[in-house]
């Protein structure tokens, strides 16, 4: 029986291996330099480089040669000297660090990993091998094992048992039914990463086309392979996947700190006219646009004029960017200069990555007579050599600064995906060869990283880019928005999920176009659509359904109020989303976590794709059926409350709520304290002088309040400042504590209110703040004015606002 099943695995196997040229058996000159091991093998030579304790790559060459440094996917190749101790143990080599032990065994070289306590992580059924010019690897494949990552993909979190290719684009084909709106082929930002439940993860440094078979053809192995170029992965080890993400994410970059007034909402136009409307762009319509959202209420920090306006080229059309302005637009300076007064923060231009002649510009023949142009078929091409910093530097100059120069802040660069692939707008392909498909996959990131580097210092200020392509290492320069998906019911859920595996890839600072991108919107989809993207990390409102483009007035006046209801609470929140996103900046944890970030132990939380964690204490549960006004709630381990009501839950099951047309359903950690400031039009409307903390108590818990000056790179000088807050529940009743700020940062002057959720079985009697009884008041309205306590009892809600201010330390005893 045996024999049969080993016959039966090695059939298997055939299809793989055929043709297939191993590493070989280990044969000599093994050495080791500082943190780098090399083995010569009887087909090859193997690297491994150890990064840390816990990080090693290893690289695979059957002529001996290993490639050069490239620095789009990986930020960083010098690591400080391991403690690593090697011991040749004749059938392998053992390498031991404070973390892994490893063993490289020689016959048909492989490589297996156990944490320190002898227990296997990962092993190879199939060493390094090359076929033709593609390259692979086969790892065993444990029978509890589950692997998530894989970049912004619509259709499954838990990849186990699933095939999936990885290579940039938005999918192929007519009709969109079947082509480019088909969500298990979309791969806007595709991330050759993952992590395995089992406590590690992997990282396939490679540019190419990848195919990844977690378990599809064979139970007990999975395998990846890249059509072209090195063997070279990254093993990393957590064992929890927050550690894994700190450390991959300390290779491929941090998500730096956006501006703070990012935050806010990003509002999109197409100044009065999608394509085939051109003629009734205009100046006066974005104007009109911006005094809209301010008369109306409604908060707004960032606004963009998408296509139009510019003039479509002789060559690329609406796939290429002239900078040349639309006849429409009478006067930009000045418009630039009108919404600037009206207090938004930035005004951005969406471009595509080809240059094109328009009626007084000829910047594609000027770029190709000087060889800034990628070639195409050994011929001056159309795009933008982003590769190469001096065309980087003439686009800048000659193209760019023409709008940078009258108020444009920053660029929505759009189309990535273009380079050596067929475009949107466009019947061409761009550069081909195997130097394209080489660089096709990283060609988004060299084509964000340049606006938003060249903004970042132009500004005096953070940049900030928006893009819909990525790879591994887009988190650097942020922001990814979700793509084009139409405003259909059976979009929604796929663009949550592809929030939650973007940020399961490292790439936290993600978008999406609320209300879905093309066609008019169902009110009710808009609505609960809404309601998800002001829970997003970004908020952003865009749309090319002519005349509607999304605005939140044009879909009744439900939708109206919902829209403003939530961007006023998002607004509220931004002290708790900054933090969030710092945390997001130190550690590689997206603000927005699909539930298995944090219980990868809990195997009912693999598949969830329609809730999630909003920063630490928000969960998020999104209503995607049409109709519906109830859902049920997966509730991990722990004590959670109905934000809305206040209503008490122990995890580790699922619940059923009701959530009304104009209700999300929102859940709040047991002894969750979320920090909310006053009502602003946009950031910086008003003095942030009182902070409200909105206190769930349970147990004992605390959190830290980050802050800095929101605008400058002080931050990368740990110019900030922290607030511990914290709560603690006793026999005695509730103890509240706010510490001084602390650091080099000095915020401004505030005191504090809280909104504490009561749930002990005495009710309050006395509060008081650093020892001194405060003075009982009668109503909420009266804290407007003075310090002291409130209790609602129908609400079961106690207020008190502080005598004391931020330059203190304050106690709070509630008996």
């Amino acid at each position: 029986m045996g024999r049969l099943l080993l016959k039966v695995a090695l059939l298997l196997l055939l299809p793989l291996i055929a043709g297939a040229q191993g590493i070989g058996d280990y044969r000599s000159g093994f050495k080791r330099q500082g943190n780098e091991l090399t083995f010569l093998t009887t087909a090859g030579t193997v690297r491994i480089d150890f990064c840390s304790p816990e990080m090693l790559r290893l690289r695979s060459s059957w002529d001996g040669k290993f490639e050069a440094d490239e620095h789009l996917m990986v930020s960083r190749y010098k690591w400080p000297a391991v403690a690593l101790t090697t011991a040749d143990r004749g059938a392998y080599f053992l390498l031991s660090t404070s973390s892994l032990s490893v063993r490289i065994y020689k016959k048909a070289f492989r490589m297996e990993v156990y944490d320190r306590s002898g227990n296997l992580l990962s092993s190879e059924k199939k060493g390094p091998y090359k076929k033709a010019a593609s390259v692979g690897l086969t790892k065993n494949l444990s029978p509890d094992e589950h692997f998530f990552g894989f970049g912004e993909r619509m259709d499954f979190l838990d990849r186990r048992s699933k095939k999936v290719t990885l290579n940039v684009g938005r999918g192929k084909g007519l009709p969109h039914a079947i082509g480019a709106y088909n969500i298990l082929e979309a791969n806007y930002s595709p991330v050759p990463f993952f992590m395995s439940t089992k406590g590690y993860g992997i990282f396939l440094h490679n540019s190419f086309a990848t195919d990844w078979d977690m378990g599809a053809s064979q139970k007990d192995a999975y395998s990846f392979t890249a059509v072209d170029g090195p063997l070279d992965y990254y093993f990393i080890y957590g064992p929890t996947f927050r550690h894994i993400l700190d450390r991959y994410t300390s290779l491929t970059g941090k998500s730096p700190m956006l501006p703070q007034f990012a935050l806010g909402l990003h509002a999109g136009t197409y100044s009065g006219g999608t394509w085939g409307y051109e003629a009734q762009t205009s100046t006066q319509y974005v104007l009109e646009l911006a005094k809209k959202y301010r008369a109306m209420g409604i908060p707004v920090d960032l606004l963009w004029l998408d296509s139009t306006w510019r003039l479509f080229g002789e060559r690329g059309g609406k796939g290429a960017t002239s900078f040349e302005w639309r006849e429409t637009f009478k006067d930009p300076k000045s418009m630039f200069d009108s919404i600037y007064a009206l207090g938004y923060k930035m005004v951005g231009l969406h471009i595509r990555p080809r240059f094109d002649n328009a009626k007084q510009l000829n910047l594609l023949d000027q770029a190709r007579a000087k060889g800034y142009t990628y070639p195409e078929d050994g011929k001056p091409g159309e795009f933008v050599n982003f590769f190469d910093s001096n065309a980087v530097d003439w686009w800048w100059k000659n193209g760019v600064m023409r709008v940078a120069g009258i108020g444009a802040k920053f660029l929505k660069t759009d189309e990535g995906s273009a380079f050596g692939a067929l475009a949107n707008e466009s019947e061409k392909v761009g550069p081909t060869g195997r130097e394209a498909a080489r660089l096709h996959n990283v060609f988004p990131l060299a084509y964000a990283k340049a606006p938003f580097e060249a903004f970042q210092k132009f500004n005096n200020m953070r940049g900030l880019n928006q893009t819909r392509e990525g790879y591994a290492g887009i988190q650097r320069y942020p922001y990814i928005f979700a793509g084009d998906w139409p405003s259909e019911w059976q979009y929604f859920a796929p663009v949550i999920k592809a929030g939650l595996n973007i940020g399961i890839s490292g790439v936290g600072s993600w978008a999406h176009c609320m209300g879905g991108f093309e066609h008019p919107a169902d009110p009710e989809l808009y609505i609960r659509w809404v309601q998800f993207g002001m829970f997003s990390p970004i908020a952003m409102v865009f749309g090319m359904d002519h005349s509607g483009y999304k605005e939140p007035w044009n879909y009744g006046e439900a939708a109206l109020r919902n829209f403003k209801k939530y961007d006023v609470l998002r607004y509220r929140m931004m002290p708790y989303l900054y933090t969030g996103m710092q945390q997001q900046y130190q550690t590689g944890y997206p603000m927005m976590r699909a539930l298995v970030l944090d219980h990868q132990e809990d195997e009912n939380v693999y598949e969830i794709g329609d809730q999630y964690m909003l920063g630490d204490h928000l969960m998020v549960a999104p209503v995607t059926t049409k109709g519906a006004i109830t859902r049920s709630v997966y509730l991990p381990k722990g004590t959670w409350f109905n934000y809305w009501t206040g209503e008490k839950y122990t995890g580790s099951h699922y619940v059923h709520v009701v959530a009304p047309l104009d209700t999300i359903p929102l859940f709040v950690k047991g002894g969750a304290i979320i920090p909310m400031q006053p009502e602003m039009l946009y950031t910086g409307e008003k003095p942030l002088d009182l902070l409200t903390l909105d206190i769930f108590p349970f147990g004992a818990s605390s959190w830290e309040l980050y802050e800095d000056d929101g605008l400058s790179m002080n931050y990368q000088k740990g110019h900030s400042c922290i607030t511990r807050l914290s709560a603690l529940e006793s026999e005695k009743g509730l103890k509240i504590g706010i510490a001084r700020p602390k650091g080099n940062f000095s915020p401004a002057l505030r005191s504090y209110v809280a909104k504490i959720h009561w749930t002990l079985s005495n009710l309050p009697a006395k509060v008081e703040e650093n020892g001194s009884v405060l003075q009982a008041l009668k109503s909420r309205e009266e804290l407007e004015k003075s310090a002291g306590w409130f209790y609602d009892a129908e609400a079961a809600l106690l207020w008190f606002r502080t005598k004391g201010n931020s330059t203190q330390d304050l106690s709070i005893q509630i008996n």
